[in-house]
């Protein structure tokens, strides 16, 4: 249930879970541009991607033209990360293997904006480990920057401890590249977090081949989050909901001090 053996072991096939991944990284992109425009000003901005996976978010950043660094705690993300940059003839300032728990200890440099997109904050399971990625995410912005983080709506759900409920099945592609993507939550008893079990089934022969990874979340409250990055120094901390925002998740800004 390590987080990184659960992106080591999805990098590959990650791209899978989208209907159509290049459009995917289109389009956050170009929302995401819209918060750095408006919060920053015009222009390419210095922008870290610290939960990069395979460059969803880096990459539809990078081909507006902003200079992005891109790391995560998974090497084989990276790797793919980097792969794919090159094949789609882009730019990254830089590539990292580095934990947003001690992010500020391995990359040196300083952005004007830090993504963490996907809801990767939640594998954050121990209130001492997301006040450590909220110090070094502060850490790592310049003064007056701004971090831009997903996660899911976990205000909107019902934990259901001590449960296992699947998602809904959903059927993507067409042909040969047509694949079954769900997933199976277990809550804990507590209804404090769930284990997530991601499934891709693909037609193989007469039957299908089935890849799969395993990892907990902390079903993290947008208020409980907003906390961690006051007491971290954050100030002019905003959430944005999927209805005005357009984006798929909540998403949360807030500022270092100038």
């Amino acid at each position: 249930m390590d987080p990184t053996s659960f992106y080591n072991a999805l990098a590959e096939g990650y791209h899978l879970i989208f209907a159509d991944w290049a459009a995917s990284r289109a389009r956050q992109g170009a929302l995401l541009d819209g918060l750095l425009r408006e919060a920053l000003g015009e222009g390419p901005k210095e922008v870290l991607d610290a939960s990069c996976g395979i460059g969803t978010q880096a990459l539809g950043l990078a081909a507006l033209g902003h200079r992005v660094f891109a790391s995560d705690l998974s090497p084989a993300a990276v790797a793919r990360a980097e792969r794919e940059a090159a094949a789609a003839g882009l730019r990254l300032s830089g590539l990292a293997v580095a934990d947003l728990r001690t992010l500020s200890d391995q990359i040196s440099q300083r952005f004007e904006a830090i993504l963490s997109c996907d809801n990767s904050i939640p594998h954050l399971l121990e209130d001492a480990e997301l006040a450590a990625a909220a110090h070094h995410l502060r850490a790592v912005l310049l003064p007056g920057g701004l971090l831009i983080a997903t996660i899911r709506d976990y205000d909107a759900m019902e934990p259901r401890p001590g449960e296992l409920v699947p998602t809904p099945v959903r059927v993507l592609g067409e042909g040969p590249a047509r694949r079954l993507v769900f997933q199976v939550w277990t809550w804990s008893a507590d209804g404090r977090s769930y284990e997530v079990e991601q499934f891709i089934l693909q037609p193989q022969g007469e039957g299908w081949s089935t890849a799969s990874a395993r990892a907990r979340y902390r079903a993290l409250k947008r208020d409980e989050l907003s906390r961690f990055l006051t007491a971290a120094g954050f100030h002019d901390v905003r959430w944005h909901m999927p209805e005005a925002s357009g984006f798929y998740q909540p998403i949360v800004t807030a500022r270092r001090p100038a």
